[in-house]
């Protein structure tokens, strides 16, 4: 059969995937074939940043639920669709992944994907465990640098980024860096909890399949509300741990190049919206990093003053980023230092063509595994403290959280 034909409602256990093969040669204007896994509202966000980038082709889409693949198949008219993602990833004119699950279902849909012979564009954030990450770099590691893995953590390709670069090319401006504080506030019309989505009639056992939405999760009987608000769910995403401190995190240990913290702790709780979630809608995380730093992150789902940003403490100045990208010398070790502003520009989709760019020229993503590695251990602490409510310790010797 025709291995680009709609595989609706194929379920099939046992499905095989492609060996790896050598790292292909591509010319500048060889269309690279991109399949999704999962079209929820991320990955038409990716699509529309797919299609800006030149020389590619959204050719396949599967979803766990029947009416996102109805959407796939209306925002990309002859392309293939799939309810299970294994068959797309038998198909062998598909050249790259997009992996835009919810975070439980990231490790099983990696590693088939680059196991499978595919590139790999990997939603944050990158794991949800520790468990996870290391199944995700056994199939990294057997890949063997083969395909390109991108971590979507869109700031590493941004503007900032390289203003980033320029301000810390100098030691001087900074000195020896302490404290990295780190905010994340946001709020929502009242009666409209953050997050939350409406569950509907088409929502059923019929419509979904809830194995495959489950994956290595606790099996639970069908539930349209925890499909459907997975963010609330302890099972399937550690929260705004997950959507937004990582991303956060992401930039500055690459800007910095810092480890694994040594140790996490985390308090707060459900303050605002008690609507059954698991997850915290205002919590506050120190993560004390080898390099003799503390990260102390904070967020809030009842009110959007201060917003989000990051301010960067050293003895000679501070690096600011929010809307803008600024250094303040610190006079008293700088008198002569002047106030500066980040200058370089970026495109929204930048994050997706660099990963398109990294396939043609064989070389590193901005955001390879590696960086994917250290940021989802970190979020991971972060959680267990928080779920465990204690200080937790990163052994580096066994690769445990203690």
């Amino acid at each position: 059969m025709d291995s680009r034909r709609i595989f609706l409602g194929k379920v099939a256990s046992g499905l095989g995937t492609l060996a790896a093969v050598p790292r292909r040669v591509w010319g500048s204007n060889d269309r690279i074939r991109v399949g999704f896994i999962g079209f929820g509202d991320r990955a038409r966000e990716l699509l529309n940043y797919v299609r800006a980038c030149p020389n590619t082709e959204a050719a396949a889409f599967c979803d766990v639920y029947r009416l996102q693949l109805d959407r796939a198949q209306s925002a990309a008219p002859g392309a293939a669709v799939y309810r299970d993602y294994r068959a797309m990833l038998d198909d062998p004119s598909i050249d790259a992944v997009i992996v835009a699950t919810p975070p439980h279902l990231h490790a099983g849909h990696f590693c088939a994907a680059l196991d499978a012979g595919k590139h790999v564009y990997q939603e944050k954030t990158m794991a949800l465990s520790v468990d996870h990450a290391r199944r995700m770099r056994d199939a990294s590691k057997r890949d063997g640098a083969r395909h390109v893995i991108q971590i979507g953590h869109q700031s590493c390709s941004s503007g900032q980024a390289r203003d980033a670069r320029m301000f810390l090319s100098d030691p001087s401006r900074m000195g020896k860096i302490t404290a990295i504080e780190m905010r994340m506030h946001r709020n929502t019309p009242r009666g409209r909890p953050q997050w939350s989505r409406r569950v509907t009639p088409e929502m059923n056992p019929q419509n979904i399949a809830w194995d495959l939405f489950l994956g290595d999760a606790p099996p639970r009987e069908f539930d349209a509300h925890r499909f459907v608000n997975w963010r609330h769910f302890l099972d399937y995403s550690a929260g705004n741990i997950s959507e937004s401190m990582t991303q956060q995190l992401a930039f500055w240990y690459k800007a910095l190049r810092l480890r694994i913290p040594q140790s996490a702790s985390a308090s707060g709780g459900i303050f605002l919206w008690k609507d059954g979630r698991e997850s915290p809608d205002t919590m506050s995380v120190a993560l004390a990093q080898r390099e003799e730093i503390l990260i102390h992150w904070t967020c809030g789902s009842g009110n959007n003053h201060p917003g989000a940003g990051e301010h960067v403490l050293g003895e000679n100045g501070t690096l600011a980023r929010d809307a803008l990208f600024r250094y303040f010398p610190q006079k008293v070790n700088r008198p002569d230092a002047h106030e500066m502003t980040g200058r370089a520009t970026q495109v929204p989709h930048a994050h997706m063509q660099d990963f398109f760019d990294a396939i043609r020229a064989g070389r590193e993503a901005n955001c390879p595994f590696e960086l994917g590695w250290r940021v989802s251990i970190a979020a991971a602490m972060a959680a267990q403290a928080y779920r465990e409510q204690r200080t937790v310790r990163w052994d580096a010797e066994k690769e445990e959280i203690v």
